[in-house]
């Protein structure tokens, strides 16, 4: 797939969702990334760091989607298609590789259990390189989320796919 025909994926939309982030969700990640804090865990460790609540750790933004996403809170206009596998799809058919490029949190506030969040996906950039006599094709999207009752931004993350060739 050319650089041409891969930028016609940029600004589509790849994702609208709603989450709740849950007190047990939040705790079982910061056991699976071996944090042991207290802060992730008890209320009262996070008011006496100067917390208004349990805080989620910094990269469960990545997994938050899979946790407190209740079918009867999902946004009605999620947007159709996906532009991951119009790219994908057709790379994977002719064999290769796919790796987690890259993953990046913006954090505008903390995370914590309680929040309601709102996010949107997009595709904001799609290209190739040449690596060692291989083509890779590198998608990144970008997912922000936004606090549900208030609409303010809480983070904006950036994930990056690669297909190696």
């Amino acid at each position: 797939m050319s650089d041409d025909e891969l930028k016609k994926i940029i600004g589509k939309p790849m994702s609208k969702s709603k989450v709740v982030v849950e007190r047990s969700a939040v705790t079982n990640f910061a056991t699976a990334v071996c944090d042991p804090s207290p802060v992730y865990r008890d209320p009262r460790a996070a008011a006496e760091a100067g917390l208004t609540a349990i805080p989620a750790p910094p990269t469960f933004a990545f997994v938050m989607q899979s946790w407190g996403n209740f079918p009867e809170i999902q946004p009605e206009d999620v947007p159709g298609g996906n532009p991951m596998g119009e790219v994908l799809g057709p790379l994977m058919a002719k064999g290769g590789l796919v790796l987690h490029g890259e993953q990046e949190f913006e954090y505008h506030r903390p995370v914590y259990v309680g929040d309601v969040l709102s996010g949107e996906g997009t595709v904001v950039d799609a290209y190739t390189k040449e690596s060692k006599g291989k083509t890779m094709t590198f998608v990144v999207t970008e997912t922000r989320w936004k606090d549900d009752r208030t609409g303010e931004p809480v983070v904006t993350t950036r994930f990056n796919v690669i297909h190696r060739a």
